[in-house]
């Protein structure tokens, strides 16, 4: 039985087991910093998936909000299955890789 971590976030727990050093809930990775709940575009590469992060912005000269978007690569353990479309809620870590900083915490529905 591997040993659950409390990574400091309200999150369920999750039932399976994963042997993934960058898991925040059974590895050793901390998360710190900014959470995020953003939707899953891509999820073809290993352990990593494209969440696409929505913000409004207010256009002064218009006196109206325009939609802007960024997408984040974040890294995906194994104990959570996220596949696309799927909501997500990630958060801040140190880097895993050149372009991942984020890991995924919870899986908290599909929009299909």
């Amino acid at each position: 039985m591997a040993k659950i971590r409390d990574n400091g976030l309200d999150t369920k727990a999750q039932s399976k087991e994963c042997n993934d050093r960058n898991c925040p809930v059974h590895g050793s990775i901390s998360v710190r910093g900014r959470s995020f709940v953003g939707k899953v575009t891509s999820a073809k590469a290993h352990r990593t998936a494209i969440v696409v992060l929505e913000r409004l912005v207010f256009v002064k000269k218009f006196q109206r909000y325009m939609h802007r978007y960024s997408k984040i690569a974040v890294h995906v353990p194994d104990c959570i299955p996220v596949k696309e479309g799927d909501v997500v809620k990630f958060s801040e870590t140190r880097p895993i890789s050149k372009t991942k900083h984020f890991v995924v915490v919870e899986k908290l529905g599909n929009t299909k």
